[in-house]
């Protein structure tokens, strides 16, 4: 309204105010007034920071009575109701300029409270042309709001479309997007919402959009998304290293390890033999240090993955004790192990990690003995949590302090933090373990006292639980056997074990004493389990035995490693089978039953062959290729395997490991293939020779990989790779040879 013409009705206002009386609010000036008080407070909440959806409400709310109060009142100004006839000029003109006054004031508020908000607000109509925009939207344009009327935001660069008609018959909707908006200052963001209405009675149907700038927000999610990429760019890149690392690493230690083993079977003097063991141990301290920290590392950078699948914990168990019992015969202390008879033959779970925990706990309890042994019991337990696997390693080491039993599980914490323990290492193992442990959802725990030895304890759930086949009965009941060893924690599995199968034991420490008991009547049996070390090359231990009353039972001998050569004089003097320390569970209760068979039979089958492969081991002049790139860990291999009996031929790299397998006449029995090597690696190698043995319809050859890294996802790797095994570096000779004759025995 011009300004002149303002003051004029102002004025007329003025003077005719006391001829005039005070008029009755109307209903849409009410309308109006809440609306106003609405928007004020979305206003008010939008500068005390309150939420963006509390505002956007509000504003909603307000701009629908608003738009309603304010058209209602346009509507009646552009049609006045009609004046009495008899009203005189300046009645008439007092009652046009009140009117007109009141909407120009109406008008003014409104859009003055719009302003004040500070987000962007459009009204656009049903076409999408702008039929209001406050400054906000000029000053991103860089414009006069004046020449944006009549103008589509398409028209604008905004990527705002009109919300159709149908997706609203009940009368309005509200809609939210965010909008990139291409300003005078550069791209900005805006959260954008918009309340598409339609009125009931005119059919008119118009858009109020408000939209509050977020690009403050917007960079913030895009610089944490570029910081998670970087993050991420970087883990893989950790793990590329520890794995280069883990593998350098171990390439030389394998050298330092294999060849220290080598010297110490050639002759040496006393002197030079204690120099050789003492490159053993601290070579294979350092290598465990180094293992814990790429594990460590591994578990901070989030790399710790559980890969759970069909696994036998018995084997796994089993295989985990005999790999450590050199560490305990070599301190001359027992290592026992009982796998209970209901355990699941198959459980879900996963063998690399639960493998690692056992040698962390393992390693431990030797370690840490001097005297009497470690024993390791595998169990079911069943409580109203479920089933549950309940790994259990007892030591009869020095015990531990109160104060230690929950620090032993932190990180770089040690039993013994004084500067004069007697046992180094970084405290990483038990750390490590627990991680794992409840990674895989289960508990570790720990039961000691000074001087008592420890007990520690691990429990894992069991998704699905296998029934057990059912038994006519325990395969032992009414056996007596007598257990002769001073390893009485041994002496303590292998007694478990017989008793879970129905029988019953004796356990005595010495030959004298098991006498005395059998001449007292205090000892009958079925079977003698002796140990090597009592008895003596001329079997007085056994014949004494039987002259004091068991005469009819059945002797097998528990032999350590170094025992095996005098498995000739222990058949000669009347044993009929041996048992390798530490005895497994179902190979004690095989050797007994097949013992009693072959008695009754008057045969000795199994045990004359047991016998004959321990005393002459596999087929000689049996042929193996050695693929590995390096020199020293190539001629351990060689001098190990030709030690052994066996003929060598070494190839440096992948191709020519291929060459020699895929011709006709080739005359190799088992391949080594060395993972990471020139020209072709393992892997391609391993596929080359397998589309060549299917193509040829030739039996496929037995090929152990050889590698550094030790992770269970390679392990999987090269066996999907057509792979028959695996061995870690660095080599051991033993465990090198037991899985060659496993192999060539399949």
């Amino acid at each position: 309204m011009h300004p002149t013409i303002t003051e004029a009705l102002k004025d007329i206002r003025s003077s005719l105010k006391e001829r005039r009386p005070r008029r009755r609010t109307q209903p849409h000036s009410r309308e109006l007034a809440l609306s106003l008080c609405v928007l004020l407070t979305a206003g008010l909440s939008h500068l005390t920071g309150a939420a963006v959806l509390v505002t956007l409400i509000l504003l909603a709310i307000g701009l629908t009575a608003g738009g309603a109060a304010f058209f209602t009142r346009r509507k009646e100004t552009a049609a006045p109701a009609p004046l009495p006839a008899d009203a005189d000029k300046v009645q008439r003109l007092e009652m046009l300029a009140d009117r007109m006054w009141e909407m120009q004031e109406s008008e003014q508020r409104f859009y003055g409270l719009l302003e004040a908000l500070g987000d962007l607000v459009v009204h656009r109509d049903r076409d999408g042309r702008i039929l209001y925009a406050n400054s906000v939207l000029g000053d991103l344009m860089g414009t006069d709001t004046s020449g944006l009327f009549g103008k589509t935001l398409s028209q604008l660069g905004i990527d705002v479309s009109v919300v159709p008609e149908q997706a609203f018959p009940e009368g309005e909707r509200i809609s939210s997007t965010d909008v990139a908006i291409y300003a005078k200052s550069g791209l900005r963001w805006f959260a954008w919402t918009e309340l598409s209405l339609r009125d009931r009675n005119s059919g008119n149907v118009s858009h109020w959009a408000i939209a509050r700038d977020i690009t403050g927000r917007k960079r913030a999610e895009t610089a944490l998304v570029n910081a998670r990429e970087r993050a991420e760019m970087a883990s893989h890149a950790k793990s590329r290293f520890l794995a280069t690392v883990s593998h350098e690493i171990r390439t030389p230690m394998n050298g330092i390890m294999g060849m220290a083993t080598l010297l110490a079977d050639t002759r040496l003097s006393a002197e030079q033999r204690t120099y050789v063991g003492a490159i053993s141990t601290s070579a294979s301290a350092l290598l465990a240090i180094i293992e814990d920290l790429l594990d460590y590392s591994k578990i901070e950078a989030g790399k710790l993955e559980i890969e759970p699948q069909r696994v036998s914990v018995r084997e796994l168990v089993e295989n985990i004790v005999e790999l450590m019992a050199s560490r305990a015969f070599a301190k001359n202390i027992g290592l026992g192990c009982h796998v209970a008879p209901d355990v699941p033959e198959m459980v879900m779970a996963d063998p690399g990690r639960l493998r690692q925990i056992l040698l962390n706990l393992l390693g431990n309890a030797i370690k840490f003995t001097e005297v009497g042994g470690v024993l390791v019991v595998v169990s079911l337990d069943r409580n109203e949590n479920g089933p549950a696997l309940s790994f259990t390693v007892e030591d009869t080491g020095p015990g531990l302090q109160k104060d230690a039993l929950q620090r032993i599980f932190e990180e770089f914490e040690q039993a013994d933090t004084s500067s004069t323990r007697k046992h180094g290492g970084a405290g990483l193992g038990l750390a490590i373990s627990r991680r794992l442990v409840e990674a895989m959802r289960g508990t570790i725990s720990v039961e000691s006292a000074p001087g008592e030895g420890a007990v520690f304890t691990v429990r894992l759930p069991l998704e699905e639980l296998e029934e057990m086949p059912s038994d006519d009965g325990p395969a032992l009941a009414g056996w007596e056997v007598l257990i002769v060893t001073p390893h009485l924690v041994e002496a303590d599995a292998l007694s478990q074990s017989v008793q879970a199968y129905g029988g019953r034991t004796r356990v005595l420490p010495d030959v004298p004493t098991a006498k005395a008991a059998l001449k007292n009547g205090e000892a009958a049996c079925d079977a003698i389990l002796i140990d090597a070390s009592l008895e003596t090359d001329n079997g007085d231990a056994l014949a004494g035995l039987r002259r004091a009353g068991a005469h009819s039972a059945q002797a097998l001998t528990l032999i350590a490693p170094t025992d095996r050569g005098r498995l000739g004089t222990f058949r000669a003097h009347g044993y009929s089978g041996f048992l390798a320390r530490p005895a497994r569970t179902r190979t004690l209760l095989r050797m007994l039953l097949n013992a009693q068979q072959e008695a009754e039979a008057g045969t000795h089958s199994d045990s004359e062959g047991a016998f004959r492969l321990a005393l002459h081991g596999p087929g000689r002049e049996q042929r193996v290729l050695v693929a590995e790139d390096n020199e020293i860990n190539a001629m351990l291999a060689r001098v190990t395997l030709t030690k052994a009996g066996y003929a060598v031929e070494v190839v440096s790299n992948g191709r020519a490991a291929v060459d020699a397998l895929t011709h006709a006449d080739r005359a190799f029995d088992l391949v080594l293939m060395d993972l990471h090597m020139p020209i072709m690696d393992g892997l391609d190698a391993i596929a080359a020779v397998r589309r060549y043995e299917e193509e040829a319809g030739m039996p496929a050859m037995p090929i152990l990989v050889l590698t550094a890294d030790g992770q269970e996802k390679t392990r999987h790797g090269v066996l999907a790779h057509g792979a028959s095994g695996f061995v870690t570096k660095p080599i051991d000779p033993d465990k090198l040879l037991a899985a060659i004759e496993l192999n060539l025995a399949a």
